[in-house]
């Protein structure tokens, strides 16, 4: 059995499961006091009492092209919630709880530059193949005994998609930067912090087996965004970043990949508002076999040189 390198255990650190229990904690609190600070932005930014706030939030959420200044109102929300759901509780635990600071993420010696530059093609490289799974995911179907939780998800699905239709629909490079910032590097700083950082280490600390542990995360990673329809090619993604972040020792390749993979997305999308591209990258279409087992093989060679040239660098052990 393969152990995990992530095992620096502090004694004075709940065990694993009481760990993670306390965290669930930090999260849901920072998850309230998220919403509660954004509904006070929501007031001032526009100029609401608090008893109207709560219909404009609905109005935002289900019909958001009807509030005035409504793109810059959902990007304060979604930045306030998600800054106070993941990231800010993350790094909460990680400093009173596990006692341990930001370098503490790091667990082996600075990766090469080359590692980066591998990363920003990999996540590009996956493009194609993850795409047969988003089609794949696409087409799910339940039998009729449960035909109530399909609808139930499909309805979650379009409310979450006129969401993302809503935020992209911008054509001034101010709103691509605060798209990239609250969209991509929040996300990817906060999630990665949480899921890989925390929890995947957490778990492989725990089993000693640092691969259950990375698809645990990752299938938690995909879950817990509640869109049901892209849940394997978002598990995949977790995995992918699990895996760099186990063989760089380095959380901060991680979240440059997950920056590159959502960021690519907007910046694409803003070339095609602005009309420089032809091409809608949010348009599902099927992806020709050629290039989706061109991607496979580039994905997988690619992996297997970051793991290659990852096994040199040394383990950092940190005093407690």
């Amino acid at each position: 059995m393969q152990k995990s390198n992530l095992n620096l255990v502090d004694s004075r650190v709940p065990g694993t499961w009481g760990s993670l229990l306390v965290l669930i904690g930090f999260v849901l609190i920072g998850m309230a006091i998220g919403n509660v600070l954004a509904l006070i932005i929501l007031a001032i930014y526009l100029s609401a009492d608090f008893g109207s706030v709560a219909t404009i939030l609905n109005q935002l959420i289900t019909e958001p092209e009807q509030v005035k200044n409504g793109w810059y109102a959902m990007m304060m929300l979604q930045g306030t919630v998600h800054f106070f759901s993941y990231l800010f509780p993350s790094i909460l635990y990680w400093y009173f709880i596990e006692r341990k600071t930001l370098k503490d993420f790091v667990f082996k010696t600075k990766p090469d530059p080359k590692i980066w530059l591998l990363a920003f093609v990999l996540v590009l490289a996956f493009i194609p193949l993850n795409s047969k799974f988003i089609e794949w995911n696409a087409a799910m179907s339940f039998p009729d005994a449960l035909s109530g939780l399909e609808i139930w998800m499909k309805e979650k699905e379009e409310q979450l998609a006129v969401l993302t239709k809503f935020l992209t629909t911008y054509d001034r490079f101010s709103q691509l930067l605060i798209a990239l910032f609250v969209v991509v590097l929040l996300p990817a700083w906060g999630e990665e912090t949480l899921f890989r950082g925390i929890i995947q280490r957490k778990l492989g600390q725990q089993w000693g087996n640092v691969h259950i542990a990375i698809w645990v995360s990752a299938a938690i990673f995909s879950a817990i965004h509640f869109q049901f329809y892209g849940f394997l090619p978002r598990m995949l993604l977790g995995a992918v970043f699990g895996y760099l972040y186990y063989w760089t020792g380095s959380l901060w390749i991680a979240v440059f990949a997950h920056f590159i993979n959502n960021g690519f997305v907007l910046v694409m999308v803003y070339l095609y508002n602005i009309r420089v591209l032809n091409l809608n990258i949010e348009e599902t279409k099927t992806m020709p076999w050629l290039s989706v087992i061109s991607s496979l093989v580039l994905t997988a060679v690619i992996l297997f040189t970051i793991r290659k040239d990852s096994l040199g660098q040394k383990i950092l052990v940190k005093k407690s």
